[in-house]
Parts: structure tokens; C-alpha cells; sequence
């Protein structure tokens, strides 16, 4: 909370004294004096003052790594993650970056026309400031890295995010070295900056080690690096920031940030102590990133930055629909599950989504199990059919219709190999609520709100519960720059009580909640 504090007042009323330690841009004195306890913004000397306990001004852009926020050129420790089908949306990205923050635009799933134009006017509106641009990678989508890449190019986007690689696409690497240079010092200076959201140390240490000599000699042999780049390559790691993926929402290992970060921590130092890097990777959390408890938590286990994902989705910049955001902010910590995705559906693969509201968990397993059992949509029981035809509306011939329709102009081997193969045909089929229901949530599709798919985890069941009271409690006042302002505040508020507690002083317990409101501003 930002107050008006008068300098060198020692406060003595209960109200003063919390204005001062709310007042994290300023260092907290707690005095004895002739009246009793006090507390002001400088250090006591006057006759009859005692200092009983001191914290230091915790301002929210002192809160992790500040070599984050210079390499970005942002102010703030925090990024907004991306959001697949553009949910993290154009309206998204430009909010956060004029308030000083790093967002990601959510490109993965999108056709790349509808990249390029977004692209093309995040370029327009905001051209000096730093953004990102999502791509989820398997090595499979060559195709769609190749474009996604000259489209960033084009439009000289300086900052990619990355996720999901198993691979390390030669395109990743030609983006990240081209135009690298050095400094006066001496020191590797990319011209492009990539992001890495990873989940599991083996996909990290990929990153943190210098690219694949060989990849650089074919794109040298290509005529797509010089040789002072490829020289320079060796200096110089995959990513500038790694970020460590927890129990998130959509697509999720589900391990705890507790464990998964410091292991991983430890990983870059051990690879920085081999390569000796200019600037070390930095580290920073995704995955339950809700609350200033959270982000705090981050922050001590180490991370240099942290990511919000799913409270941004309810925020009215997000590329999703009102129905969506309501049935967002109405959740609880509970309310989620993981359920089968359309990403390799035959493996079984989830990703968490919103429960509440919604019957699509329960008919996603319900394809699974019916995929698992069954050789074809010919040898399903006739009342799985009929079942299968109320739920998608469409008899399961036209359901294959359209889906091998839009495969055609994707994948058109895909389509051969299911026309030869009934149980692929099946899964084809079955993929298409799994893809049309994300769709119709994105939509607002208000005759299918029982069947939408929210990716989504119990952070926005954690937000949804600290925010309550506030403003933010309403979606229709939840903007996202507001949003993270207030997180990092709250974060701050409750680093400062930390270090009071440290210190010796107990405060009131009411006095641990950090008061939201309108006015707040970092």
C-alpha cells in the first residue's frame, strides 16, 4: 500500500505504524519512546528514541534478480507466461509491457497468418519495448518452427520463449546467434534473447550448456551464420533464462517447485563453474504462482524471476471469453483435474484444467477409456455411439469428416494413415471435442459452457481466495497489469513483515494481510 507518511514522524497510533511497515519503498524504524512503541521512515535519532528493530526498503523491483529485468529492459522480476491459441493475447502483452513488466504472446496452436498479424502489431504499438513470443516444440513442427522464426525475424522480435522442446530445433539455434556479437569488454552479447520453460533438469542442462558444435557448422555451411558467430557460439549458452516449471495448469509433470528448482539451480551453477559464462542463466518459477505466499516462496528458494499463468486468464486482456473468466474467478483451490489432451491423445497424455462448471474432464477420460478398449468407432457398443453422438452433436461420420478436413491442411499423411487404420481413425475423431472444446471456451460458445476446456491450476483458486473483498474479487476489474502490481506489492509487503519477524518485532495478525486497493501502485 502506498502511503503519505510525514519524513522523521514517528507514528504511535496503531494506523500510523502500519502505514509505515506497508510502506515498502521506504526502510521501517521500530522505536521506543516516551509514549511506547513507534515506528517511522528514518533512523531514530532523536532525544528519548531507542531503535528496537530495522528493516530495509523492499521495494517490488528489488525482489529477485536484477539482472533480469536489466537484460529485458523491463522494471519488475515478473513475466507473464504465455497462454496457447493466443489467450496470452496482443491486448495481454501491450499491458504488461507499458507498466514494465515481460509477457509472452501465446502463439502455439495458432495458424501462422494470425501470428503474423500480432506479431506484426505488437511490433507497431509498442516497438521499443521487450516482449516474447511463444512456441511449444516437441521436434516434430519443423515446419511451424521454420515459419514461426522468420515471421520473429521479419519482424525483428528480439525474445523468444520456448517450451516443451525434447529437441533443439536447428531454427532455435539460428535465432539465438544470429547477429551475436561482443562488447569492448570482450564479453558474448546476443542480439536475440530466448526463454526456456522446462520441467525436468535433463531438457534444462540442454539449455544451459553452449549449442551443438555440429548444428552451428551446418548452419555455417548453409550460409545462415558467419564464422565469427560460430566462434562466438562456443561463449554462449542455449537460453539467457530458464524457466522452472511446476505443477501449472494444461500440460504438467506436477512436480513441486521445492524440489524441482534448487535441483535444477544447482545444475546451472555446476554447468557455469565448466563454461565460466559472462552472464550466468538465470532461474526463474512457474506453476502456482497465485499469491504473494507463493511468489515469496519462489524468491527464497532462489529464482531470479517469477511467471504468472493462469490468474492473467481472467483477466480482461486475455484472448478468452467472458464465460470463461466468470467461471474462472467463481473457482476454488479444488476445483481442478487433469484430463486426457489432444496432444498425443493415444499416450495418455493430461493437462490440468478447470473442473467446476465444466463436464469435460469426465468425457475426455471417458474417450480415453473408450480408445484404450475398443479397435474402431465400428466396433464401439451402440449406445457408446449414441452416447458419444449426444455429447458432439454430430453423428461420428461427420465428426470424421471435419476433423480429417482440417488435418488435410496440416498433416495430410496424417489423414492416410488413419483412413488405413480404424483405431487412428477413432482417435482422430475423439481428438476433435478435445481440440473443439478449448475452441468453444475461447469462443464463449454459450450453448457448449458445460463442455469447455480451461487449462488452468489451483493458483487461480488461491488468487480468486486472496483477492475476495477487493475490487479484483469482480473478473471485470481484474487488468492484468494491476493484477501482477499487486501480487509483486503483496509479495514485497511480505518480505518486510518477514524480516520484522526475524528481527524480534510481532505484529498484529490482521496486519499480515496486504490490503489491496484501487490507489496501490508500486
Amino acid at each position: 500500500m502506498t502511503a503519505t507518511i510525514a519524513d522523521g514522524a514517528v507514528q504511535h497510533e496503531p494506523e500510523g505504524i502500519r502505514r509505515v511497515v506497508e510502506a515498502v519503498d521506504r526502510p521501517c524504524f521500530i522505536v521506543r519512546t516516551g509514549r511506547g512503541i513507534g515506528a517511522g521512515t528514518r533512523y531514530p535519532t532523536a532525544p528519548g528514541l531507542s531503535l528496537l528493530a530495522s528493516a530495509p526498503a523492499v521495494p517490488p523491483e528489488h525482489l529477485g534478480d536484477s539482472r533480469f529485468a536489466r537484460h529485458h529492459g523491463t522494471r519488475f522480476p515478473l513475466m507473464a507466461g504465455s497462454m496457447a491459441h493466443g489467450i496470452a493475447s496482443v491486448e495481454l502483452v501491450i499491458a504488461m509491457a507499458r507498466a514494465g513488466f515481460l509477457a509472452s504472446y501465446g502463439a502455439a496452436a495458432l495458424p501462422l497468418r494470425d501470428v503474423d498479424a500480432a506479431v506484426a502489431r505488437l511490433a507497431r504499438e509498442i516497438p521499443d519495448l521487450p516482449f516474447a513470443v511463444n512456441f511449444i516444440h516437441d521436434g516434430r513442427d519443423e515446419r511451424g518452427m521454420v515459419e514461426l522464426i522468420r515471421c520473429l525475424t521479419r519482424h525483428r522480435v528480439r525474445c523468444l520463449e520456448v517450451s516443451g522442446n525434447m529437441l533443439i530445433s536447428k531454427e532455435v539455434l539460428h535465432y539465438r546467434l544470429s547477429g551475436v556479437t561482443q562488447d569492448r569488454s570482450g564479453a558474448v552479447v546476443p542480439a536475440n534473447r530466448v526463454v526456456a520453460k522446462v520441467a525436468h533438469p535433463d531438457i534444462a542442462l540442454r539449455f544451459l550448456r553452449p549449442v551443438d558444435r555440429t548444428q552451428v557448422g551446418e548452419l555455417v555451411a548453409e550460409g545462415r551464420l558467419t564464422a565469427d558467430e560460430a566462434r562466438l557460439a562456443e561463449r554462449l549458452p542455449l537460453a539467457d533464462d530458464i524457466t522452472v516449471e511446476a505443477d501449472s495448469g494444461g500440460h504438467t509433470d506436477g512436480r513441486p517447485l521445492s524440489v524441482l528448482l534448487p535441483a535444477i539451480a544447482a545444475l546451472r551453477d555446476q554447468v557455469q563453474r565448466q563454461y565460466r559464462y559472462a552472464e550466468p542463466v538465470r532461474i526463474g518459477a512457474a506453476g502456482g504462482i497465485g499469491t504473494p505466499h507463493a511468489a515469496l516462496a519462489a524468491f527464497s528458494l532462489g529464482a531470479a524471476y517469477v511467471v504468472t499463468g493462469s490468474i492473467n486468464q481472467s483477466c480482461v486482456e486475455a484472448g478468452t471469453s467472458d464465460a470463461a473468466r466468470r467461471m474462472l474467478a467463481a473457482a476454488g483451490i479444488t476445483d481442478f483435474e487433469s484430463a486426457p489432451s489432444p496432444v498425443a491423445f493415444e499416450a495418455g497424455t493430461t493437462v490440468q484444467v478447470l473442473r467446476a462448471g465444466s463436464r469435460f474432464p469426465v468425457q475426455a477420460r471417458r474417450l480415453h477409456q473408450l480408445y484404450d478398449r475398443h479397435d474402431g468407432l465400428d466396433a464401439l457398443p451402440a449406445h457408446e455411439r449414441a452416447r458419444l453422438e449426444r455429447v458432439f452433436r454430430h453423428r461420428l461420420d461427420e465428426v470424421w469428416r471435419q476433423a480429417a478436413e482440417h488435418k488435410m491442411t496440416t498433416d495430410p499423411a496424417a489423414v492416410t494413415r488413419a483412413t488405413a487404420d480404424p483405431k487412428r481413425a477413432m482417435a482422430m475423431v475423439f481428438r476433435w471435442y478435445l481440440a473443439m472444446s478449448s475452441r468453444w471456451a475461447v469462443a464463449g460458445e454459450p450453448d457448449r459452457e458445460a463442455d469447455y476446456q480451461i487449462w488452468c491450476g489451483p493458483a487461480m483458486g488461491a488468487f480468486n481466495d486472496w483477492v475476495r473483498g477487493s475490487h479484483l474479487e469482480e473478473w471485470s476489474n481484474r487488468q492484468v497489469a494491476d493484477v501482477n502490481r499487486h501480487l509483486l506489492r503483496g509479495t514485497a509487503h511480505l518480505a518486510r513483515l518477514n524480516q520484522l519477524t526475524l528481527a524480534g518485532v510481532r505484529l498484529p495478525e490482521e496486519w499480515t494481510r496486504y490490503r489491496i486497493q484501487r490507489e496501490n501502485t508500486p
